[in-house]
């Protein structure tokens, strides 16, 4: 079968041709009906080396998959063949407290994981293939009916993600308040329909880019802000003086996490998603009173199957762009230029 591998760290990755995989005992292999693309996979390609993290290529890209259930290990029984799922991207020991909780993103044993600290597409082989080896079946979530395994991909990290994010933050987002998105892109544009679909929040759009706020306005934002110099008293205008009870920072650079712990309101949260590389220094006086900075990575299982059904019942809608896998490096391409709006999904076979 043809895989778009990553070959070697600091490299673009090549279509290839390798074995089609077989399950063994509890394992599934999957037919892929959509794989994101996603921005920290242009980290991968182009920022990583050895030591980074605790693995290395040659693997198949693609974090963010979805598909139908195409061969079962022995032992695997609550799944059928032809079965359309979608797959929970980080994979961890399984049986430690954290992976129990459905936590894999933070497992507390990774040296007992499939790969310490990663999963398919991020150390092993990933979805931008025709077939995926998935090591687990718990790994593996049924689409609720009305979710295409096209549009469930970039519902796995896109979504899941801000999904955590904001989900950790749901007691401050009560009728009233104001929550603060800053970069609408793959993950951006999902926050806002979660916010709006999940909270009472007032939702401001932040992003340089005027065709993202216009995207975040037809998914629900209250107010959108050009990024600028001006951004802070914008934002501070729409949340009636008062600042925002939630930032969520999906960029992570120097620029926007002090734009975030400027507009940030008292006792208010500051979550940094984006993967940047900015810092923020803190000290007493240089955040407001009780504001809580943390940053978190992906979600857990249990939140996959909510986002899954918000995308089922039309609530959460990813903007999707199809290309097939000749087109995944081009797609990369467009991604790293800023020119994507939503996310791109890679269609193997199409």
């Amino acid at each position: 079968m043809r895989a778009l591998r990553l070959l070697e760290w600091k490299s673009e990755p090549r279509l290839v041709e390798v074995p089609d995989p077989e399950p063994g005992p509890g394992q599934v292999v999957i037919r892929i009906g959509g794989a994101g693309a996603c921005h920290s996979d242009l980290h991968l390609m182009h920022e990583f080396g050895d030591g980074v993290v605790p693995w290395a290529p040659p693997f198949t890209l693609g974090h963010e998959n979805a598909g139908w259930v195409h061969a079962l290990g022995a032992g695997v029984g609550h799944l059928e063949v032809g079965q359309p799922v979608a797959v929970y991207g980080p994979w961890g020991c399984g049986v430690c407290a954290r992976c129990l909780m459905g936590l894999e993103t933070y497992c507390e044993d990774p040296a007992s994981a499939p790969v310490a600290g990663g999963g398919g597409g991020l150390g092993l082989d990933g979805g931008m293939a025709e077939y995926m080896l998935v090591p687990s079946s718990r790994l593996l979530l049924a689409l609720p009916d009305g979710l295409d395994p096209l549009h469930a991909a970039p519902l796995t990290d896109a979504a899941l993600t801000p999904y955590h994010a904001i989900r950790r933050s749901w007691p401050k987002l009560t009728p009233g308040s104001h929550a603060v998105v800053i970069g609408v892109g793959g993950l951006g544009h999902m926050a806002v329909q979660i916010l709006r679909a999940t909270t009472a929040a007032r939702i401001v759009a932040v992003d340089a880019r005027p065709e993202a706020l216009t995207l975040a306005t037809e998914y629900g934002a209250d107010a959108v802000v050009q990024a600028g110099a001006a951004a802070a008293e914008e934002i501070r205008a729409a949340t009636g003086g008062r600042g925002a009870d939630v930032v969520l920072d999906l960029v992570g650079s120097d620029e926007t996490l002090a734009l975030g712990a400027v507009v940030a309101r008292q006792m208010g949260d500051l979550t940094v998603v984006g993967i940047a590389g900015g810092t923020l220094p803190v000290s007493f006086f240089s955040v407001p009173y009780e504001v809580s900075i943390q940053t978190t990575y992906w979600g857990s299982r249990p939140e996959l199957a909510e986002v899954l059904d918000l995308g089922a019942r039309g609530l959460l809608v990813p903007r999707v762009t199809t290309v097939g896998l000749e087109g995944a490096v081009d797609a990369y391409r467009s991604l790293a230029e800023g020119k994507v709006d939503g996310r791109i999904v890679v269609v193997p076979g199409s």
